[in-house]
């Protein structure tokens, strides 16, 4: 049997079918590695004031920056600033107590995470961007794990390294320690771990230096022959503690004496009993002697004056505890001294 073939039929069937398809491509707008993920040497000094300024909304430039990474058990990112000054909220209650934004693989996680840093480094501002810690984090893990002590220890290191470095230059320090010289004096109160880097940093005038103000590592370095303990006076103001008569027989000597007029101060004493193997000494309490006195000439004046302490005891009865021949005074006829165990008369002051 024969049959008849359409030719037109056959060439339809050969016809391929062509399907009309789109095809959508995505492009890479953002090409920029963040500034954190750049080695420090390829980024400008102009690129890390504008990250500053986009991070912080401050009008001003930064005062110091340190960029580092830490490999190894942990690994992270970070790029801390300290800013030219502080914010006129830096002892409010609150307030945030973190400025650092916590990144997670380059994913921006939370900007108040309190365990990153230490509350007197609180003025520090940045970014930490971490390897370790898992995307979908919950405040309940930042509590459980232990990832955020090690980096806030590395952090403090690092912040405590940058204040140093800022240190060697005179004009930047002096604008640095006029801002947060309490942030320091507030870490020395907190930080038992870090207590003698941070004392280190600590500045104060003196009875021999007028306006400047010098470090206690100085003040070891000037101390006379023979001087085994660092003497310190805290007032309201370098007037008042500079016309005080407790440190009358003390100058006398040539012996230098700290001024300490910042009310925080007194806490500071609280927790830094001594430096460099020398005790600080309270020029305002009892137990200020003076080895080089002549005892026998002590003894003598004390027995030639008892009658008189005995009587001023009598008289002031129970507003005093005792009446007694001293050696600080060198022109002022008697002083009051609190005991050496309590409150300084400064201490009550800043306590009322």
């Amino acid at each position: 049997k024969i049959e008849e073939i359409d030719e037109d039929e056959e060439k339809e069937e050969k016809e391929k079918k062509m399907k009309k398809v789109e095809k959508s491509e995505f492009e890479l707008v953002n090409k920029n590695k963040p500034i954190w993920m750049r080695k420090p040497e390829e980024v400008a000094v102009e690129e890390y004031s504008n990250f500053y300024k986009s991070l912080t909304n401050d009008w001003e430039d930064h005062l110091a920056v340190k960029q580092f990474s830490v490999e190894g058990q942990l690994e992270f990112r970070a790029l801390l600033f300290i800013p030219k000054r502080a914010p006129f909220d830096l002892f409010e209650q609150k307030k945030k107590k973190s400025n650092i934004k916590l990144y997670v693989r380059r994913v921006f996680i939370m900007d108040d995470c309190d365990e990153l840093i230490p509350e007197y480094l609180g003025f520090i501002k940045g970014v930490v961007d971490s390897e370790d810690l898992p995307l979908n984090i919950s405040r309940e893990y930042l509590q459980k794990t232990n990832i955020l002590k090690t980096i806030k220890k590395s952090i403090t290191k690092k912040c405590l390294e940058m204040i140093t470095e800022l240190a060697e230059n005179n004009e930047d320090w002096k604008k640095f320690y006029e801002q947060f010289s309490k942030n320091l004096k507030l870490g020395i109160h907190e930080d038992s771990t870090n207590r003698n880097k941070l004392a280190d940093l600590l500045r104060y005038n003196t009875s021999k230096t007028g306006d400047d103000q010098i470090s206690l590592k100085e003040y070891v370095a000037r101390m006379k022959e023979g001087q085994k303990e660092i003497f310190f006076i805290t007032g309201e103001s370098k007037q008042a503690v500079s016309a005080s008569p407790f440190i009358e027989n003390l100058k006398k000597r040539g012996l230098e004496v700290l001024y300490l007029i910042d009310p925080i101060d007194e806490y500071v004493i609280q927790q830094l009993k001594d430096y460099d193997d020398k005790k600080l000494r309270n020029c305002s309490k009892e137990g200020l002697d003076f080895e080089e006195e002549d005892k026998a000439k002590i003894e003598e004046q004390k027995a030639a004056y008892e009658g008189l302490c005995t009587l001023i005891k009598e008289v002031l009865g129970d507003k005093i505890e005792k009446c007694v021949i001293g050696t600080r005074l060198n022109e002022s006829p008697c002083v009051l001294v609190t005991s050496e165990w309590g409150w300084s008369a400064n201490m009550e002051r800043i306590m009322k």
